[in-house]
């Protein structure tokens, strides 16, 4: 009789069919899967909700043909999920505080609720998109991009490293006889 998974167990079968399976089971070079998990890891961390993946899109092929620097796109766009919709919003709040500490230092930090009532402002059908968009690109946006450019940098230079170590400790390359 098979036992029921818990939900912790189903949880680290999801992640490690997620990430490392594609990880593992590239057949090139161990920096390109690791390129791949940092430049996912980097819009994975950027106020870019449902942009993400055509952004690693775009970067490959920015990559691949402009700068002639490969990746595997597969895994780049499978780290990007890392960020979905579920932490959004405490991620972005993360961002909007790194950035208010960046701006302001320690006395300047405002309440969830402040954040909260600044992406309210976003959500109300009652504004016109042209005072939406003004209001994401004004203070708001250039304190929640300020904030996010940091964990984005260190969160991909963190799965390069990571992928990298893990892959060539787990599957040296294989040797030409």
């Amino acid at each position: 009789m098979r036992q029921k998974r818990t939900t912790l167990t189903s949880l680290q079968r999801w992640l490690r069919l997620l990430f490392l399976v594609p990880l593992l089971r590239g057949r090139r070079h161990p920096e390109l899967a690791a390129r791949a998990a940092a430049v996912g890891l980097f819009w994975a961390f950027t106020p870019t909700f449902g942009l993400r993946m055509p952004l690693v899109f775009a970067t490959w092929l920015a990559a691949r043909h402009v700068l002639k620097v490969d990746f595997t796109l597969v895994i780049g766009l499978a780290f990007t999920w890392l960020t979905n919709a579920l932490v959004t919003v405490p991620l972005y709040f993360g961002f909007y505080l790194t950035g208010q500490l960046l701006q302001r230092g320690p006395d300047g930090l405002l309440s969830f609720t402040h954040f909260r009532a600044a992406f309210a402002t976003l959500e109300a059908g009652d504004l016109p998109w042209r005072e939406k968009l003004m209001h994401a690109l004004g203070d708001w946006g250039v304190t929640l991009w300020l904030g996010a450019l940091p964990w984005a940098v260190v969160m991909a230079g963190f799965g390069y490293v990571a992928a990298t170590s893990y892959l060539r400790h787990r599957k040296p390359l294989r040797r030409k006889a």
